[in-house]
């Protein structure tokens, strides 16, 4: 029977690295940010509603200056809102025809990563969810490493986000990924040969 599992985690908890592990196993990850990114392509219906709502974020080629998108919805959560409603369930609507060509290929399983499951309750429609998580500590220092932001952007940005403690709380499995890398490598793998052996 093939499973669709939820992949998400706060901004800074390693998401990303714990994606790149399950493919590394042969296990598909349909990664939501990359969906995010076509729809918004210039011709695409998303791509207009966004130009309409937000005249000043296209780009000189016509695309959306995604940067610049993000720091005018970031503090604005009526502003947020419409983006959420007009990108959502088309980001949704793409990454359920992805797996289900997975399905039809025969395989068992295969995960979905994205950042807003537990806030858009698209995780109740899964076959599980894994958050993966880290210290806040941890957080603030790989966002200020990787965005080249001040603790205290950091700290905005961790804080805007629905806390990791709520997304735990929705969470199938969890994966700790405040220790070292071949830690997580095991916990990884551990996840990935439980989720395969259930029927």
């Amino acid at each position: 029977m093939f499973k669709l599992v939820g992949l998400t985690g706060g901004i800074g908890t390693g998401k990303s690295t714990v994606a790149r592990m399950i493919r590394d196993l042969g296990v598909p990850v349909i990664d939501a940010d990359l969906l995010a990114r076509q729809i918004v392509e210039p011709g695409q219906p998303a791509h207009a509603e966004i130009v309409t709502a937000w005249p000043d974020v296209v780009d000189q080629s016509g695309g959306i200056d995604r940067k610049k998108l993000a720091e005018r919805i970031f503090a604005d959560p009526a502003a947020r809102a419409r983006l959420e409603a007009i990108t959502h369930s088309r980001i949704m609507e793409r990454a359920l025809a992805q797996a289900s060509a997975l399905r039809q290929q025969g395989l068992q399983l295969a995960f979905l990563e994205a950042a807003l499951l537990v806030e858009t309750g698209q995780h109740s429609h899964l076959d599980g969810l894994v958050v993966v998580a880290a210290s806040e500590e941890q957080q603030l220092g790989r966002v200020m490493a990787r965005e080249g932001s001040s603790r205290a952007q950091a700290l905005a940005r961790i804080h805007a986000q629905l806390p990791l403690e709520e997304k735990r709380r929705a969470a199938t499995d969890v994966i700790d990924n405040s220790g070292e890398e071949a830690t997580t490598q095991r916990q990884v793998e551990a996840l990935v040969r439980r989720l395969l052996a259930r029927e």
